[in-house]
């Protein structure tokens, strides 16, 4: 009996230290190709989203349809689309105007956010509303 454990012991060892000389990943996978681990890409616009949410959204909805928008002082504002229209025709550097400034019933948000990300959040309507 004693003669048997110690077989078994034995050839437990050698066929332990047999796959031990062999890479990782060849015992593994028997020489298979390893694809490279995925790596994540980073939200360039995670920043412009939430701020649409928080600053935006209320009037230019989630989906950027705009429409009728009741405001704080009662009246009713027409808010455009920014999905459609003419402003789909406006450049880059007048949604960076209209945002900086506001206007036509719109705040300005020069004082909230940084030329930078104002920059960002144009950026983010084309790709996000006009997939531009």
């Amino acid at each position: 009996m004693k003669l048997g454990i110690l077989a078994l012991v034995l050839l437990f060892s050698l066929l332990l230290a047999s796959g031990c000389g062999k890479p990782a990943n060849e015992s593994a996978n028997n020489g298979a190709k390893v694809a490279p681990a995925a790596t994540a890409t980073p939200d360039e616009f995670a920043f412009a989203r939430a701020t649409y949410a928080k600053e935006c959204s209320a009037c230019h909805g989630q989906d950027g349809a705009g429409g009728l928008v009741k405001t704080t002082e009662g009246t009713k504002l027409k808010v455009p689309s920014l999905t459609e229209g003419r402003v789909v025709k406006h450049l880059d550097e007048d949604y960076v105007d209209q945002i900086n400034k506001g206007g036509e019933g719109m705040p300005k948000f020069k004082d909230k956010l940084s030329p930078e990300e104002i920059n960002t959040m144009a950026r983010f309507i084309r790709h996000e509303y006009q997939g531009k």
